[in-house]
């Protein structure tokens, strides 16, 4: 295996982490910045997203309905059985991380993703991703997200999500 190759499985890492970290704590700048300036966020059952604006602003209202949903399903006691709702916690675990295709100018890697909230398992699924060289980076060119199953309770994946 050739050095170049090598530092560019690292800096793929570096960016699948960057993804799930920043998302999880609601830093949607720094999330789209594992993207390419172009690239696509594509979501099972949902038209692509073009470019970190249109992903930004995508996953802003996503955020916002499943806080909205949570806070809904707690006011009708269905979400928590204490006096207090619980913290809003995102956590995405990512496994498997699959090399399908490196060379020097786009990488194909794919990925399965569990995410845990405050009501446990949410749902889990797969990520299908091209990856391009950008400066130093290797940023995410087209990203597809494949919901495979979703808790009932779930804020989070759309129903029209799962496959």
């Amino acid at each position: 295996m050739d050095l170049w190759e090598l530092t560019a499985r690292e800096r793929i890492r570096d960016t699948l982490a960057r993804y799930n970290w920043s998302g999880d704590a609601l830093r949607l700048d720094e999330l789209a910045r594992a993207f390419a300036e172009d690239g696509v966020l594509e979501v099972r059952g949902d038209e692509p997203l073009r470019g970190r604006e249109a992903i930004v602003g995508f996953l802003r209202g996503s955020a916002r309905g499943a806080d909205e949903a949570r806070r809904a399903s707690v006011a009708s006691g269905s979400a928590s059985t204490s006096s207090s709702p619980a913290k809003r916690i995102v956590r995405h675990v990512l496994t498997n991380v699959r090399f399908l295709e490196l060379g020097p100018d786009e990488a194909l890697v794919a990925s399965y993703f569990t995410v845990v909230t405050e009501i446990g398992l949410a749902h889990y699924g797969r990520y299908r991703d091209r990856f391009v060289p950008v400066g130093d980076e290797w940023l995410i060119g087209h990203r597809f997200v494949s919901t495979d199953w979703r808790a009932p309770d779930s804020t989070m994946a759309s129903p029209d999500s799962v496959a």
